[in-house]
């Protein structure tokens, strides 16, 4: 069980070890724990939103990475009334990630344990009951776009 140091001490590990096609994800507290050889689930103790602010903090300050944040598409269309704070939870979260994409809960699942077999993912377990605000972060090369991936498999198809 990891207390408040051990999963900030965690994160910033696999931020220094992670690259492009790793994932770490924010994930509520009955998000499956997933059995994949290279997924690892860290008990955070804290609500969904520091630990995201935190996550996003590390990720964004790291020169090496950047992150796609993707989160459950089922998540706008959940009311206050049937998951109280979950109006004020997708606030913060326009907020923190304003451009995050929506997909299906099954297949952002589908994709992570995808990844979990061939890649490192870390799972960042909070104490969040709020139904569908699971956030996955895809990471991609920080220094490295498709265009210029574009460009280089352009002139090597040009040789």
């Amino acid at each position: 069980m990891a207390d408040e140091h051990d999963w900030k001490s965690d994160l910033r590990e696999a931020v220094s070890q992670f690259g492009h096609r790793n994932w770490i994800l924010v994930a509520d507290s009955a998000f499956p724990h997933l059995v994949a050889h290279g997924v690892r689930q860290v008990l955070t103790h804290r609500d969904a939103v520091s630990v995201l602010e935190w996550t996003l903090r590390a990720v964004h300050t790291a020169p090496h990475v950047e992150a796609a944040v993707h989160v459950d598409a089922e998540l706008d269309h959940l009311t206050d009334s049937a998951a109280p704070g979950i109006d004020a939870f997708r606030v913060r979260l326009a907020a923190l990630a304003p451009q995050a994409k929506r997909a299906p809960h099954e297949d952002l699942i589908r994709r992570v344990s995808e990844a979990g077999a061939a890649y490192s993912v870390l799972v960042l377990k909070t104490e969040s009951t709020l139904p569908y605000t699971t956030v996955f972060l895809e990471l991609d090369c920080g220094y490295w776009d498709a265009d210029r991936e574009s460009a280089l498999r352009a002139a090597l198809e040009a040789l």
